[in-house]
């Protein structure tokens, strides 16, 4: 899956070498065409990996920025209004993430979104402890983050 990357990769610079233009739009053309390129010529029995997680990213991507941006009007709204909507409370998030790089992803993904803070991982790496300004229903927030960011990075990630 690396390499098929770096082909991409490397398709890409040839094509912004042969056209000459050096603007965002042509990287990321010469990209989606190298992609296009690679999916057509890639053996079917080979590892096609590489092609079922760059539509994921692409997801994820979105889904990402949807959410931080809901988090953030959230507590936009909550900082300019007189009445404070918040509920702080610490969670104990069960983890399906098994390794160190699962786990840091998804705590830095916590942490990104404005009202959420990873705190700590249990010793067996089985509980992630998470801060939340607005935790009205605690298994409703623990739903939203395992179907929300943890199942979705797994599914990239694994």
């Amino acid at each position: 899956m690396r390499y098929q990357f770096l082909i991409n990769l490397v398709l890409m610079i040839i094509w912004v070498l042969l056209t000459g233009s050096t603007e965002v739009l042509n990287f990321l053309f010469g990209f989606l065409l190298s992609f296009a390129a690679l999916w057509v010529t890639y053996p079917r029995n080979g590892d096609r990996k590489y092609f079922k997680i760059f539509p994921q990213l692409i997801s994820f991507f979105f889904f990402f920025l949807y959410e931080l941006f809901k988090a953030n009007i959230e507590v936009a709204f909550d900082v300019i209004t007189v009445k404070h909507y918040m509920k702080p409370g610490i969670v104990k998030y069960p983890l399906d993430a098994k390794t160190d790089v699962e786990i840091t992803f998804l705590a830095n993904l916590i942490s990104l979104t404005p009202g959420t803070l990873s705190l700590d991982i249990s010793n067996d790496k089985k509980v992630m402890f998470i801060h939340a300004m607005y935790v009205e229903n605690e298994e409703e927030f623990i739903h939203s983050i395992k179907n929300g960011f943890e199942r979705r990075l797994l599914n990239i990630m694994r």
